[in-house]
């Protein structure tokens, strides 16, 4: 063949690859659409950073040493949720931490479920403290603050669900955003969070949070005139009752007549009231428990949220969180500032996850 015929397949291999490239690309580049939830089998893996940094090591059912992640994605888990700081003094729930993790869990095909505190530490019924470079500002700019803050979340971080304030039974960003005591501007607050979401993301889905479900419908009542999709409540059964029927009816009522979908947003029971470190327990005595059905062992564990999934199902809710089921006693068995969870995580003190890990499984119909 002479040089003449090798110089014009070498223009057509070229021009060949050059278009199949481009077709490459075009593939590439074309967005996929997400895969929308029908059910959120979640868990709150907020920790999980903080204790891989501190080499704790957690280990399936068969002993193996495996990533909590995957251990609870292979039970069935499909959604994360991170709680999300605004300066925390640390690394913990911070925007650089929440980020790189939730890049993370994209990769591996899950949901990214945040929990915005709007504070620099734990936001909860009795805490919503206003970060501190936000304390002096004035109200409008305040309002400001929440949109671009909001908005700079759902730009880089993209999730799936996040929820404007955690626990916000009372209101949040104390004191100007107070429920009780300046209703009107907790609202305006709101919708600040809420605009942010709804300008620059398509996607993300929000939720409101309530700690507890008996006092829920007069809060869900005064947030009528907000835009969201979720009704999240959290239910531990020492805080918020032990009638799980009443839990039921109460799900069924808020998803009736408000028209949103409902999820315990947060929930935990124990497997044992021992002790694996020197830190003072949350949950440490009988009654704290639902006895007789549910004890504080594995089987009683896994009986509860057993027993949980079925409420949920009866009320026609949409799923929900177990909070912090790595939260293992990580600093030594005699450390006062390890965990006050360690025993109602889903790892025994061993590390090794417990029965109730099947729980992550999808619902039955």
């Amino acid at each position: 063949m002479s040089l003449k015929h090798y110089s014009a397949l070498a223009i057509i291999f070229v021009f060949l690859f050059a278009c199949c490239s481009k077709e490459d690309d075009k593939k590439e580049e074309t967005p996929t659409e997400p895969i929308p939830l029908t059910y959120v089998s979640g868990a709150d893996l907020s920790f999980l950073p903080f204790l891989e940094r501190n080499n704790t090591k957690f280990y399936d059912a068969e002993g193996i040493g495996k990533n909590v992640v995957d251990i609870f994605k292979e039970r069935g888990m499909n959604v994360v949720r991170l709680k999300l700081w605004y300066q925390p003094q640390t690394e913990a729930a911070s925007f650089a931490e929440v980020k790189a993790f939730s890049q993370e869990l994209k990769a591996k095909s899950l949901k990214v479920w945040l929990t915005v505190h709007y504070s620099d530490t734990w936001a909860d019924p009795g805490h919503q403290e206003t970060p501190e470079a936000w304390k002096n500002l004035s109200f409008p700019v305040l309002k400001d603050s929440v949109y671009k803050y909001t908005q700079r979340i759902v730009e880089q971080i993209q999730p799936d669900i996040i929820q404007i304030g955690n626990e916000i039974n009372g209101g949040f960003l104390w004191p100007e955003g107070n429920l009780q005591d300046n209703e009107s501007q907790f609202l305006q607050l709101m919708e600040s969070g809420i605009k942010a979401v709804r300008d620059h993301s398509s996607t993300s889905q929000i939720m409101i949070h309530f700690a507890g479900h008996e006092a829920s419908d007069w809060f869900y009542n005064k947030m009528t005139s907000l835009d969201y999709d979720f009704i999240g409540l959290s239910y531990y059964p020492w805080w918020h009752g032990k009638d799980m029927d009443a839990l039921q009816n109460n799900m069924s009522s808020l998803k009736s007549k408000y028209n949103k979908e409902v999820i315990i947003a947060e929930t935990s029971y124990p497997f044992t009231l021992g002790w694996n470190d020197w830190t003072n327990n949350i949950v440490g005595a009988d009654e704290h428990l639902i006895l007789p059905n549910f004890p504080a062992t594995q089987e009683g564990q896994k009986a509860f949220l057993s027993q949980l999934k079925e409420k949920i199902k009866l009320a026609g809710a949409f799923g929900f969180c177990y909070w912090a089921p790595d939260w293992v006693a990580w600093d030594g068995p005699e450390s006062k500032i390890g965990s006050s969870w360690e025993n109602q995580t889903l790892f025994d003190f061993e590390n090794m996850e417990t029965e109730a890990t099947e729980v992550f499984s999808a619902p039955s119909k």
